[in-house]
This record gives structure tokens, sequence and C-alpha cells, in this order.
């Protein structure tokens, strides 16, 4: 049976860091995701409302096939910035796209609406995203924060407290897979009248509090989800990784299978009101099978990647919830049920 790996975060995927950096003032903040070279990559967008930079780089028919990072960013249009101090800083370490001696990132970028939660937007010609993208960039580490961190500082799910969230799983045959994700959602991560997560069957080792199933049939007149203006603006942005051999094609169906993560742990989910998006990355480092039966062998261990990468972004949304902290006048679930 596949279990988490030992950090339980997309971390234990070999080659990818992940960095935080946060503006508490402002209650925003930032997620890069960094692999240690530059990595395949695939994008699905599946919400009404989503915002995105270079995303169309992904395509199957684009000149470029990998990307240097992945960031994302609270701030709604304001933190698409957050690519320019990663752009910046990968550029400074020598990394990029090389046309001819010039390094050019590749810095794939998601945002999600966090700018009603009563921190100071008042920052003039000057949003903090860009320093904010270069710090998170240079705090790239094999562990950090859950909850009130990056970009899930202040991000808000239903109507509670939001927050930044990971997974992990490690398969048979050496593939490990992983997901983080920012979850800033319209809809409820809880059943309605209950405190149980939506995804409490893929729930491994009590990771968000082990309260199992419902005690009760959850009210379903009653939908937990935000109500105007704060649906006005939502998304659950992020990112799943394998250290396996996947090429776009195979790295584009890992990213679909992952949005069926959200579908599950989100009630509603992809709506107009929400941008979700989930971007996929494959290191290369664990190579496919090869076997005279390929055309059927390949495509299964490809669907038991996708798989896993819905069932860790299923886990890690509800673990961005319950490790959230509250903020001001939002609630956080750990308050609500202790």
């Amino acid at each position: 049976m596949a279990k988490p790996g030992p950090r339980n975060l997309i971390t234990d995927v070999d080659g990818i860091l992940v960095g935080n950096a946060e503006d508490a003032n402002a209650r925003t903040g930032v997620t890069v995701i960094v692999p240690d070279a530059a990595a395949i990559a695939a994008a699905d967008i599946r919400g009404g409302a989503p915002g995105t930079r270079e995303t169309e780089t992904l395509g199957g028919d684009s000149l470029v096939k990998r990307v240097n990072a992945v960031v994302l960013s609270g701030g709604s249009a304001f933190g698409l910035e957050a690519a320019s101090g990663v752009t910046s800083w990968l550029k400074s370490q020598g990394r990029g796209f090389f046309v001819g001696d010039v390094p050019v990132p590749i810095v794939p970028t998601v945002i999600l609406f966090d700018l009603l939660n009563g921190g100071d937007k008042e920052w003039g010609e000057d949003p903090p995203y860009r320093d904010l993208g270069r710090k998170a960039s240079a705090a790239a580490s094999d562990t950090f924060y859950l909850g009130n961190a990056g970009a899930g500082l202040g991000a808000t799910a239903g109507n509670l407290k939001g927050g930044l969230g990971s997974a992990s799983l490690m398969l048979d045959g050496g593939f490990q897979v992983g997901a983080v994700v920012a979850v800033n959602s319209v809809g409820s991560v809880v059943m309605p009248g209950t405190n149980t997560f939506w995804a409490w069957v893929a729930e491994r080792d009590g990771e968000f509090g082990g309260n199992g199933p419902p005690t009760s049939a959850p009210d379903l007149s009653v939908t937990g989800a935000k109500s105007p203006p704060m649906a006005a603006g939502n998304t659950t942005i992020g990112v799943v990784a394998t250290n396996a051999a996947l090429d776009g094609g195979q790295a584009k169906r890992m990213a679909i299978m992952a949005q069926d993560g959200i579908a599950r742990a989100v009630r509603p989910a992809h709506t107009p009101f929400d941008g979700d998006s989930v971007l996929a990355l494959a290191t290369g480092r664990a190579p496919l099978p090869k076997s005279s039966d390929g055309e059927i062998a390949i495509p299964a261990v490809v669907a038991g990647i996708g798989a896993a990468a819905a069932d860790c972004m299923e886990r890690a949304i509800a673990r961005a919830v319950y490790a959230a902290q509250a903020l001001g006048d939002i609630p956080a679930y750990r308050d609500l049920t202790s």
C-alpha cells in the first residue's frame, strides 16, 4: 500500500524544494516551488476566474518544455508580479532556458484573490509581490510550514480560514508523488453541520485530526460557502509533482487527474468564482517501465501516478485548513472544533 513520505510534503519528491514568504501587514504571501533542475511541466485550469502567467508556455506545441520554478501567489492580478522576483533570483543563479549564453527563467504563475481579508493593501505603486517572490525563492527548502504560510497566509476556505497544505505518497516502483496547494475556495472543505472534512476518507495517520466519518448526516441545505462580496474572488491553486520521467502529455494527464482531488475535498469546486488551477512537474529521475507490452504498461503507470496526485491534492487541501490559524475575524477550523 502506498504510504506518505517521511515529511508528508511535496518535497518528498526528490529534487523539489519549496519556499514561502509573507507580508503579515498586508495579509498575503507567496509560495515558490523550485525543482533543482528544469522540470517537465503542464497545467490544467478548471475555475471560471483564473489568473495566470506563462501557463500557455506549457502547451505541447510550445518551444519550451521545462520550467525552472512555479509560483503560487496571493494578491490577485498584483500577485503575478511575484514571478518577476523569482525570475530575477533564478537568473542570478544562472538558471533558465538558454538563448545563446543568456538564461531566461521560465516561471509559470497562478494567483488567488485575498484582497478583502482585512490586510493593508494600500501599497501604492509598489506592491510587495516582487520582493516576496525573491525572498520565497531564496528560502526554498525541503521543509516548510503549512497553514498561514506563503500564498496561504491570507486565504479563506468557505467560511473558514484557508491556508497552505501539502501531502505525499511513495508508490511501488520507486515513484514519488506530492502536492502543495493554497486553499482559498468559495466552497467548503467541511461537510455542512459537521466538523468532518469532505476528504476524511483519504486521511492517512490522523494528518488532519483523525475525526473520521460524520456521526450524523450533513445538512446539505447549508453550503458553508462564502457569501458576497467574498464569493466574488477565490481560487484553489496547487502543484503536483513526481520523480517519474513523464513527457508533457503524461504530465498534463497528471494535472487533469489531480483536479479530482480538489473536487473531492471542496464543494462546490470549479465554480464561476474560482480560478482553480493545477500545475504538474515531473523531475524525470525515475524511468517509466520498458517492456514488450509498453503500450499498456506505461499508461497504467501514468494512471497510478495521476490517481496518487489526486489523493495527495485531496489530503493537502484538508491539511491546509486543519493547520490554519484564525486571522482577524476569519475563524480557524481547530478553534471551532476544539
